[in-house]
C-alpha cells in the first residue's frame, strides 16, 4: 500500500470503490470523510482519489493493474468486519471523531436546538434525547441513543476501540 503524505494528526481521507459500501459506512460512523457510489467506478475513482488525495479501497483487481495507481489499498475480504480491521492494521481510523457524519450523504453534521428538532423526531426521542444534529445535505437529524452503544460494542469486538467522546 502507498500512503498518502498528510500532516501530522490529520484524518484520512477515503475513495472507497462501490464493492464496500458497508466498509464506507462503518468509516463514516468513525468519522472519516469517505466518498463512495455507484458512480465512483474505475477512471472516475481514481480520478477523484487524486484530485482530493484520497487513500483509494478496492476490490477491484484490474485496477491493480495501473503502475500510476494513486495510494490504495486492496481490500481482500468480503466481510465488513475483516475490511475494518485491515484497515484500521493499514492507517489510524481512530483519529476522527464519532458519528459526526452523516452516514447517508457523508456530510459534516451540525448541532440542531431542540426547539427546531421538535417536529422533526418521534415524541418520545424529543423527550428523552439531550442533543441533535442534522445533515445540511440531505436534512437527516441524527440523536445520541441505542444505536451509538451497539456501534462502540460492534468496534470494540472488531478490534477498534474507542473512547467514549462527549
Amino acid at each position: 500500500m502507498a500512503e498518502l503524505e498528510g500532516k501530522p494528526g490529520e484524518v484520512q481521507r477515503f475513495a472507497v470503490d462501490w464493492m464496500l459500501g458497508r466498509l464506507a459506512r462503518w468509516l463514516r460512523i468513525l468519522g472519516h470523510d469517505v466518498v463512495y457510489g455507484r458512480h465512483l467506478r474505475d477512471r472516475t475513482l481514481v480520478d477523484c482519489a487524486r484530485r482530493e488525495r484520497r487513500l483509494i479501497l478496492t476490490r477491484d483487481t484490474r485496477l491493480l493493474r495501473d503502475r500510476n495507481l494513486p495510494p490504495h489499498l486492496f481490500i481482500a475480504s468480503d466481510h465488513f468486519r475483516d475490511q475494518l480491521r485491515q484497515v484500521s492494521a493499514a492507517v489510524p481510523v481512530g483519529a476522527a471523531p464519532l458519528l459526526t457524519r452523516c452516514l447517508d450523504c457523508n456530510r459534516a453534521l451540525d448541532a440542531l436546538p431542540r426547539e427546531r428538532a421538535r417536529d422533526r423526531v418521534p415524541p418520545y426521542v424529543w423527550d428523552t434525547a439531550p442533543r441533535f444534529l442534522v445533515c445540511g445535505g440531505c436534512g437527516r437529524v441524527y440523536w445520541p441513543a441505542t444505536h451509538r452503544a451497539h456501534m462502540l460494542r460492534e468496534l470494540a469486538a472488531i478490534g477498534i476501540v474507542r473512547e467514549e467522546r462527549p
